[in-house]
């Protein structure tokens, strides 16, 4: 990094045993951002504190430092090192100020600042988790050093200026504004927000009155772009956002205590969305171009809860560092699914969870770096990394289990008891087992220590036997699990259910749902002892976390009659223990496709379809040997033109399936005619629009076949030079197969100062498409670039590069996957960099493992035999 950037839990522990904070005063001039040559803008931090010794630091990254007075008498700012300024000669009671020049952001870190291709509109808003604030205004940049904070703000005056709170006052000067905003409730620094710009608004209330009589009202914004507007369908996020409020009032028992409640969609968005108690932010694309399927509308609404739920957990109640990051995310991620499922018209939302947000833990808790939901955070380096599979879907589905383990009203009583306990405050691990364990009279230290403390994942494993007309004789579940940072057993209670299904005809259909506890090695199921079990499904609720693998007689009968199950979910986790057999290599990946072939076309959930088309895109990329690809690529756009053609119009399937034709189609030649005929109109099924978004998968599609000329993609840049466009151009240019063209998209890349954080994804996810082999001496150039990559750049434009470029490749005939050169190349930069930042070696660490994973695939892969 190019400043000190780093943040130990020992120092920042010990500072906060000195340092309590009262009050910040933030004053920001943003009046030259529509000026592109304005590269700062003006900030003026005013702290008061208490303090216990004679010196601190406060923490700022800037362009300079232009002034710093303690207690009004100057103070030497000639040891700030980019990323702290030393405090010296401390009172009891303190005021600093710190005037500074701070840089307008590019990579979405801080105050980032764009510019609309569309009207030359400049938009500014705020992302600081974990400890981005310091980019904006000198601060105690850590989660427990909780202040409250006024916001004082200079903007063009015909720009939105907001803030968490409310507007308190408003001077004109000429054509500037300046905007004060009412003080805050205690917050931590992380959680504090503005945005700036000409945004589009929209505004309508939420009302309550509750069964004590008592009432409030919250008034709600939405805003986007100006240029979005026509895509921004605010009615329809009021009205979720209604649904969510009402349901948190009710069940955690705490009124709304932010005032306001906004919610932003900005561009060139790091993430899905950001908790900013009364301004949350979320990334503009969750707004559609086009018709959004029931799946887009419901990822929205989820987010939406999942951001709602933190104004409560997060920013009510603070974890008090970030080894305590699953006291909120880990609810969050939990609300935002079983609130979709319980207050919106979004029932199926448990679907999506469990073949989808699930595959992203399973796939964290298999790699060398995985960590215990109670992760050890030594840094704030590795506080960035864990907002990753394990702190949100493995937590989550570590309290989904709780949930049914104790009691959902226990559950819901324990949070209020929480939140009534902790509000304002800064808590850890046992101060919600307390409040958990006396509203469900459980013990739940135990829990905690297998199911939050440990690492790795538990396998359920079905011994079935048969008589011999298909009913179960003997059904046994067994578990195993073992910690790997430890090596030692786990055993984990499990409440689940088991799922036994008879077959009837050519349908699969409920015979019984069992419910029981699973907490041994070997757990019999006695009542399953005479009942069909043509399929048998366990945790077929999907009330616990596990891998589930499948005995081979419901293999089998999966292969030709999944589709026919009559619930989502219990098909979702059926594919979803597919799915993990062929990541762990005991399903082949063909066989995995040939299921998919086979089952697809009658799958009625397209969201489900799009995760397991998804899914078949991967394992041919990933776990296929390379010799088979080409053909399985062609197989694959055969199933999807099928999809297309028997999709009902207008259905949310046939939107899927173009969409995957033309993914498809990048693997593949076979589909270029299909495409070109979406593209010029000549092939469009009736009821399909193709919108601009679809035009891109297009055009992507065909670039990496080197089926699309320059040309071509320039003019439909010219005909969508948008955000989206431009970000989409990139991709496709960079997807050509073409030496020169990987070579564009490598220098770009890794030389262009000016590409932004969404502009610098489109570069490498292209670079390394998969249609297009780039030279071997890429991978050279790689791990020679790493460490300077990550000195010149902020954490999360080089995350973007080191994760990005890892250089992969395919498994050779006869090779070793331990003997793979890039493998060996991965291997010796690790051995020869032990001293390399931790967060470095992390990503370097879980992409040779993710490419091992692939390469043993490949290797244990049935051999093909050749057409008689």
């Amino acid at each position: 990094m190019t400043e000190n950037t780093n943040l130990t839990h020992a120092e920042c522990q010990a500072r906060a045993t000195t340092v309590a904070v009262r009050t910040y005063r933030v004053e920001l001039d943003l009046a030259g951002a529509p000026d592109p040559s304005v590269p700062t803008f003006r900030s003026r931090s005013t702290i008061t504190f208490t303090a216990e010794n004679d010196a601190t630091w406060v923490d700022l990254i800037a362009e300079r430092v232009v002034s710093a007075t303690l207690n009004d008498a100057p103070l030497d700012v000639s040891a700030y090192d980019g990323a702290r300024l030393p405090v010296t000669g401390l009172a009891a009671e303190n005021e600093l100020v710190v005037e500074a020049d701070c840089v307008y952001s590019r990579s979405g870190e801080g105050l980032h600042r764009f510019t609309d291709p569309v009207d030359d509109q400049t938009y500014l808003y705020t992302h600081f988790e974990p400890t981005d604030a310091r980019r904006l205004f000198a601060n105690f940049e850590q989660p427990d050093l909780k202040a409250r904070f006024t916001f004082v703000v200079t903007a063009p005056a015909d720009w939105e200026i907001l803030s968490g709170q409310p507007e308190v006052s408003r001077t004109t000067s000429g054509s500037t504004a300046t905007v004060t905003f009412a003080e805050t409730p205690p917050l931590s620094t992380y959680i504090t927000a503005i945005a700036a710009g000409p945004y589009f608004r929209a505004e309508d209330t939420w009302r309550t009155t509750r069964a004590d009589g008592s009432t409030q009202e919250i008034a709600l914004g939405a805003f986007c772009r100006r240029s979005m507007a026509e895509h921004f369908h605010a009615e329809e996020i009021f009205t979720v956002t209604q649904q969510g409020l009402s349901f948190f009032d009710r069940e955690f028992g705490y009124p709304y205590p932010w005032g306001k409640y906004d919610q932003i969609y900005v561009p060139e968005y790091n993430l899905g969305a950001m908790e900013n108690p009364g301004l949350v932010t979320f990334t503009e694309t969750y707004l559609h171009r086009g018709t959004a399927t029931l799946d887009q509308q419901e990822r929205r609404s989820n987010t939406t809860m999942h951001e709602m739920a933190h104004m409560w957990f997060g920013d009510l109640v603070t974890p008090r560092w970030w080894d305590g990051l699953w006291l909120k995310e880990s609810f969050a991620d939990l609300m935002g699914y079983d609130v979709n499922v319980a207050a919106t018209e979004y029932k199926n939302a448990w679907t999506t969870f469990a073949c989808g947000r699930k595959a992203w833990a399973y796939r964290q808790d298999q790699l060398p770096t995985t960590h215990p939901v109670v992760a050890t955070i030594d840094d704030l380096e590795a506080a960035r990394q864990n907002f990753d599979g394990i702190t949100y879907a493995k937590g989550a589905s570590a309290l989904k289990q709780l949930m049914a383990y104790v009691g959902r009203e226990a559950f819901f009583a324990g949070s209020r008891e929480y939140f009534a306990t902790h509000a304002y405050g800064s808590t850890e691990l046992d101060d919600l087992l307390v409040c958990l364990e006396r509203a469900s009279g459980r013990d739940l230290k135990e829990w905690s220590q297998v199911w939050l403390e440990t690492a790795g994942i538990s396998e359920l494993t079905p011994e079935v036997e048969h008589d011999g007309e298909g009913r179960i004789t003997r059904l046994t579940i067994v578990q195993s699990a073992t910690d790997p940072l430890t090596g030692e057993d786990v055993a984990r209670p499990h409440r689940l259910v088991v799922g036994l299904y008879e077959l009837v005809g050519d349908e699969l259909r409920p015979a019984r749902s069992i419910e029981l506890d699973v907490t041994d090695g070997r757990t019999e199921v006695p009542d399953a002892v005479g009942v069909p079990g043509a399929l048998v499904v366990v945790n077929d609720e999907d009330l616990t976390y596990a891998k589930v693998r499948l005995d081979e007689v419901s293999l089998a009968v999966a292969r030709e009659h999944l589709s026919s199950l009559e619930s989502n979910l219990t098909r979702a986790l059926v594919w979803s223990s597919l799915w993990n057999a062929t990541r762990d290599a005991l399903l082949p990946a063909s066989a995995f496709l040939d299921i998919v072939h086979a089952q697809a076309g009658t799958e009625r959930d397209a969201a489900l379809l799009a995760i397991v088309l998804e899914q078949a895109r991967g394992a041919i990329v990933r776990y296929l040997p390379e010799g088979e690809r080409a053909a399985a690529g062609a197989r694959l756009v055969d199933t999807t033109r099928a999809g297309l053609r028997a999709a009902a119009p207008g259905s949310d399937a046939q939107q899927t399936w173009a969409k995957y034709l033309a993914h498809a189609t990048g693997l593949s030649g076979s589909g270029l005619d299909d495409v070109r005929g979406l593209l010029d109109g000549s092939a469009v099924p009736e009821g399909l629009t193709v919108d601009a978004d679809l035009r891109w998968e297009c055009w992507q599609g065909l670039a990496a076949q080197d089926a699309a000329t320059l040309a071509e993609l320039d003019a439909a840049l010219a005909a969508d030079d948008t955000m989206t466009g431009r970000t989409a151009y990139l991709l496709a240019r960079a997807s050509r197969p073409a030496a020169e063209a990987k070579d564009e998209a490598w220098e770009r890349a890794t030389t262009d100062g000016q590409v932004t954080n969404d502009q610098l994804r489109s570069l490498v996810h292209g670079f390394n498409h998969p249609s297009g082999s780039p030279d071997p001496s890429y991978a050279d150039r790689y791990f020679e670039a790493l460490t300077e990559w990550w000195r010149t750049h902020t954490m999360t434009m080089a995350g973007i590069l080191v994760a990005g470029l890892y250089p992969g490749g395919a498994l050779a005939a006869g090779q070793e996957p331990e003997r793979h050169p890039v493998v060996l190349q991965a291997q010796e930069w690790l051995d020869g960099h032990a001293d390399a930042p931790k967060a470095l070696r992390r990503i370097v660490v879980e992409s040779l493992d993710d490419h091992l994973r692939a390469l043993r695939a490949q290797r244990k892969a049935p051999v093909q035999q050749p057409a008689a």
